[in-house]
């Protein structure tokens, strides 16, 4: 649960009347007993954390970590999350969680952690799908706010799926081979998922003539793009099947369909005649 005691900070003033209701509760009295003892209390076995995502990636973790609770800030029609300006309403649900989850390269992350005046606590969570790396950081958000079995039961289901689908794209594989891939760097995982030979990447930077001559060399038949970043069409003249992989979950924050779209796209691509 939330906790009650919230200090003021200059991005957020409590209005006349948000100050008289806590009064009303009994939070915010200087004269109250420190809360760090029953705020320990209420991180038991029996409590829902109020978690704040910046984006639907972060709320994602925290939901399959085992998080009931979940507000994420940027929209999901914002194409580009670190373009997002924050309004006075997102800060103020800041103020009021138990977890703020960021990644460092969002430039409003400061924002946050400036007006996070309560007792929340700020998480920066390390925002890749490869495999190994969301189960890892899954399982330390689970640990964090006290639902390792829940993130533990993800984890162990998501490794058969992830199993599944690794198993359909190989038998999609052209003429039985591993195909050969370039990809964006922040969508190589999904080359590990389609079990591709990375033979070159670009990005984030804008792609110059000289590597798109470097990786048109390569032959490459696939061309994995971030979707959230895309450079246009990369290797327009190649031959190469190009593909956006999105990694942003959707509103319900199911990041199994992360997975299951960027196989699906992959695979359209692989058989396309």
């Amino acid at each position: 649960m939330a906790r009650t005691r919230v200090r003021i900070t200059s991005l957020l003033a409590l209005s006349a009347g948000a100050a008289l209701l806590l009064a009303a509760t009994g939070c915010g009295s200087e004269n109250e007993p420190s809360s760090s003892s029953s705020d320990a209390d209420a991180k038991g076995k029996n409590a829902v954390p109020v978690v704040v995502a910046t984006t639907s990636w972060e709320g994602a973790f925290a939901k399959v970590a085992g998080a009931k609770d979940v507000k994420v800030i940027v929209p999901e029609s914002v194409q580009h999350a670190p373009d997002y300006d924050p309004k006075p309403s997102d800060l103020a649900a800041v103020a009021g969680a138990d977890f703020v989850l960021y990644a460092p390269f969002e430039p409003y992350a400061a924002k946050f952690k400036e007006a996070a005046g309560s007792d929340g606590e700020l998480v920066e969570v390390n925002l890749d799908n490869d495999p190994d790396k969301a189960k890892a950081e899954v399982t330390r958000l689970g640990k964090l706010f006290g639902t390792e079995g829940a993130a533990a039961e993800w984890v162990e289901s998501f490794d058969t799926e992830y199993r599944t689908l690794q198993k359909d794209l190989k038998a999609a594989w052209p003429d039985g081979k591993a195909p050969t891939a370039v990809a964006q760097v922040f969508s190589t995982w999904s080359a590990k998922l389609a079990g591709a030979n990375v033979v070159g990447t670009y990005g984030p930077e804008a792609v110059t003539a000289g590597q798109l001559s470097d990786l048109s060399e390569k032959k490459p038949q696939l061309v994995l793009d971030n979707a959230h970043m895309t450079a246009g069409k990369v290797l327009p003249d190649s031959g190469a099947r190009q593909v956006e992989i999105v990694n942003y979950p959707a509103r319900d924050l199911d990041l199994r369909a992360v997975y299951k779209n960027a196989a699906k796209a992959v695979e359209t691509a692989m058989t396309a005649s």
